[in-house]
């Protein structure tokens, strides 16, 4: 059974920095897409970040671009998203994902087979 187990976020001010990580348990394939989409009030869900091992590409939103990094530890298939500079808009709940095998790169959501609980990130100013 597969579980994307999240942790980190909290509430910071803008400037600051937040760190999330998730650990993809029962997760065997390491070529398929893994990372983070965030879901702010009223809005849909967005790619923050995404890692695809299957052609070893890095792909950011255009927004978090030079402020946050996705990142992986192969060994623990675990998955950290670095999040500095944060601003009042990067507030949103925050979710770990795994792409469908098939779907290469995932930037949208749809393609997603295994989400996390979410986690909530909240930056006031």
């Amino acid at each position: 059974q597969v579980q994307l187990v999240e942790s980190g976020g909290g509430s910071v001010q803008a400037g600051g920095s937040l760190r999330l990580s998730c650990r993809l348990s029962g997760y065997t394939c390491s070529s398929c897409s893994r990372g983070w989409f965030r879901q702010a009030p009223g809005k849909e869900r967005e790619l923050v970040a995404m890692i695809y091992p299957g052609a070893g590409i890095t792909h950011y939103a255009d927004s978090v671009k030079g402020r946050f990094t996705i990142s992986q530890v192969k060994a623990e298939n675990i998955i950290n998203l670095e999040m500095n500079n944060l601003e009042r808009d990067d507030t949103a709940v925050y979710y770990c994902a795994t792409g469908q095998g098939w779907a290469g790169l995932v930037t949208d959501a749809h393609y997603v087979e295994n989400w996390g609980q979410g986690t909530q990130v909240t930056v006031s100013s």
